[in-house]
C-alpha cells in the first residue's frame, strides 16, 4: 500500500476499518429525554470553564437508533447538562453509554463525543415508554415514561433535539502530554421530525464507580418527552482551545 492509500484509510484495522467515513444519516432515530432537578454544585464540578452552567437541572437521555448509515442498529444512554457559552444557549454532553463498537469509536476520534461502552435499552412495555441502561452487569438507570400521553408541538421537540451541543475533545501524544484539547461545538440542523409526545416518567439512578450517573440524585422531575426523527448530526468544530487559554 502506498502513501495515499495509507491516508485514505478511514480507521484501523487497515484490512477491517472499525468505522467508515461515510456521512451517517439516522432513520426513525428515537429519543426518550427525562429532565429532572439535581445538585447544581455537582453540576458545576463538571462542566468546564467556559461554559456556565445554568441552573439546577440536567437531562437523561436514552436514544434508540435502529437505522443509521454505516453504523446498523444500536442505542445509547448518558447525561446533558444545559449550559450557556458566549450568551448562547446550549447542551455540555457529559456520559453517553453505547452499546455499537463503530459508534463509540467514530464518536470519540472524530467528533468527540464522550462515549464509552455500556447496555442501553429503549422499548414499550404495554402501556409504558422503558429506558434502562446497564453497565456491564448491572443496572445503573431506569426510566419509565406514560406512553405516548400528551402531543408535543413540532416547535417544542425540534427545540429540545436542536440545542447547540457542546463537548471535550481531548487528545494525548505517546507520551502522554495533551497536544489537542479544545471545547467544540456543533448542532443538528438537518431534521425531520415523525411525531412527538409528552408524558408523566419516574427515573431511578443506581451507584457505580464506572457509570456514576447517581452522582446527580433525582431531587424533581421537570419534564419527558418521546421524539423520533429522521436527521444527521452536524459537524462539530472548536470554539474555545484550553492550550492557548
Amino acid at each position: 500500500m502506498n502513501n495515499e492509500g495509507v491516508k485514505n484509510i478511514s480507521a484501523t484495522p487497515i484490512n477491517a476499518p472499525v468505522y467508515p467515513m461515510a456521512e451517517v444519516y439516522f432513520k426513525n432515530r428515537e429519543y426518550l429525554n427525562i429532565i429532572y432537578e439535581t445538585d447544581r454544585a455537582a453540576l458545576e464540578a463538571v462542566v468546564p470553564e467556559p461554559l456556565k452552567v445554568k441552573s439546577n437541572q440536567i437531562k437523561f437521555e436514552v436514544i434508540n437508533m435502529p437505522d443509521s448509515t454505516g453504523l446498523g442498529s444500536y442505542k445509547e444512554a448518558g447525561h446533558v447538562i444545559p449550559v450557556e457559552y458566549n450568551g448562547e444557549e446550549g447542551e455540555f454532553y457529559l456520559s453517553m453509554y453505547v452499546d455499537n463498537q463503530a459508534a463509540i469509536a467514530s464518536g470519540r476520534e472524530v467528533a468527540a463525543f464522550p462515549k464509552k461502552a455500556g447496555k442501553p435499552n429503549l422499548y414499550t412495555d404495554n402501556d409504558t415508554l422503558v429506558g434502562t441502561l446497564d453497565y456491564n452487569s448491572l443496572r445503573v438507570a431506569q426510566a419509565t415514561m406514560a406512553y405516548k400521553y400528551y402531543k408535543m408541538s413540532d416547535k417544542a421537540a425540534l427545540d429540545e433535539i436542536t440545542m447547540p451541543q457542546f463537548m471535550l475533545k481531548s487528545v494525548r501524544d505517546y507520551d502522554g502530554s495533551l497536544i489537542r484539547c479544545e471545547l467544540t461545538r456543533s448542532q443538528i440542523t438537518d431534521i425531520e421530525l415523525v411525531e412527538a409526545y409528552r408524558g408523566p416518567a419516574r427515573l431511578q439512578l443506581f451507584e457505580h464507580v464506572m457509570a456514576p450517573l447517581a452522582d446527580f440524585p433525582v431531587k424533581k422531575i421537570v419534564d419527558a418527552n418521546h421524539i423520533i426523527a429522521h436527521l444527521s448530526l452536524g459537524q462539530p468544530r472548536p470554539v474555545y482551545d484550553y492550550l492557548k487559554s
